[in-house]
């Protein structure tokens, strides 16, 4: 993931810790929600449409509004998710 796409999930996420509303928050980086994705192990079809349908099925599991866009609080939980998973595989590889 470039430094770009990095710094646009970080803020976005940040963003969704401090309440930004869908309104006056920008959306992540197609690339870098993309990465968060594969990070969860979770494949993404190629174009926007594609992006949004994951994203709003994300969004369906997780409780959020289903609008497949990837605002702040849809970033956080991503973001959140993402790291959770990365712990757990490697805790199932020091075992």
């Amino acid at each position: 993931m470039s430094a770009r796409g990095m710094l646009s999930v970080v803020g976005t996420a940040v963003g969704g810790l401090i309440g930004w509303t869908g309104e006056a928050a920008p959306a992540a980086d197609p690339a870098a929600v993309r990465d968060l994705f594969a990070q969860l192990g979770m494949a993404v079809g190629e174009g926007d449409e594609a992006l949004a349908f994951a994203v709003r099925r994300f969004q369906a599991r997780v409780g959020l509004d289903t609008d497949g866009v990837a605002g702040p609080r849809t970033v956080h939980l991503l973001a959140r998710y993402a790291k959770e998973a990365g712990e757990l595989r490697r805790f199932e590889y020091a075992a």
